[in-house]
């Protein structure tokens, strides 16, 4: 695992970019070449006891991450959590698992094949965060996969990776508003996640979020490649709790539409 909190997340960064060519050009966009703060990062994985969201998380707790927040997807089924440095200027960190048990028996037997190809070392290397995809997947799976999850397909065709970067606005110069960062994201030519609007949540929960759309890119699997989701980009405005300190939870009913983020064109819009 890493030592060094930096050098985790520049590896996850570098990583991300190669999956979401888009996001270098958000960050030119919004950055005008200053550095960018980075709100948090999301990671996917399967509840199985071998990959489940504990085994994610430990490589933030060896970097002293505690966990802040539970949250529950009924209808994507998924659970998720949140984590926190002690060092608030270190991006917090939301990992989510697919509770695989109330999906059908196909499913079930799907998934299980793929996490068995895991191989136990891999899961506390430290580039396991950043490694992809550790089984061998058919097209045929993938699409069987994608007609009862997007969530499930995405895992399993992209592997161990960030699911997505996030952009502080409230460190972002030159942008007092969400609505101004999407304003400027759209005259730039990026297309924006409109499920539940193009801003999820509000003043009144203390946090505002909105994210692109994921970039299709190709995919290679065992028999053939396609062009689909890999990952997006996210940006949210937080406000002061009563202390006047940043909040810094998430909302339940927002992350469910930005998970909608990497559904597939041709996919179900809620799975």
């Amino acid at each position: 695992m890493h030592t060094d909190v930096n050098e985790l997340f520049s590896a996850l960064w570098t990583d991300y970019i190669q999956m979401t060519p888009s996001a270098a050009k958000v960050h030119e966009l919004l950055g005008k070449g200053e550095d960018i703060i980075n709100d948090h990062i999301a990671l996917r994985t399967f509840n199985l006891p071998k990959v489940n969201l504990q085994v994610l998380a430990a490589h933030f707790e060896a970097l002293g991450y505690k966990a802040c927040g539970d949250y529950n997807f009924e209808a994507k089924k998924l659970n998720a959590k949140h984590y926190e440095h002690p060092d608030p200027t270190q991006p917090k960190v939301f990992i989510s698992e697919l509770l695989v048990e109330e999906f059908s028996p196909e499913l079930q037997d799907k998934v299980a094949f793929l996490v068995e190809q895991i191989d136990e070392q891999a899961l506390t290397q430290k580039d396991f965060l950043y490694s992809g995809r550790h089984w061998k997947l058919d097209s045929e799976t993938y699409q069987a996969l994608l007609a009862e999850s997007e969530y499930a397909a995405w895992v399993a065709a992209i592997g161990y990776r960030a699911n997505h970067f996030t952009v502080s606005v409230n460190h972002l110069p030159g942008y007092d508003s969400l609505q101004e960062v999407n304003l400027a994201l759209k005259e730039g030519g990026f297309v924006l996640n409109t499920s539940g609007g193009e801003i999820k949540g509000s003043a009144e929960v203390l946090l505002e979020q909105s994210s692109t759309m994921a970039d299709q890119i190709e995919v290679a699997f065992e028999d053939t490649k396609l062009k689909i989701p890999s990952c997006f980009y996210e940006f949210a405005l937080r406000y002061p709790k009563p202390d006047g300190e940043l909040y810094t939870g998430f909302v339940a009913a927002s992350a469910d539409k930005i998970f909608e983020s990497t559904n597939a064109v041709s996919g179900k819009q809620s799975a």
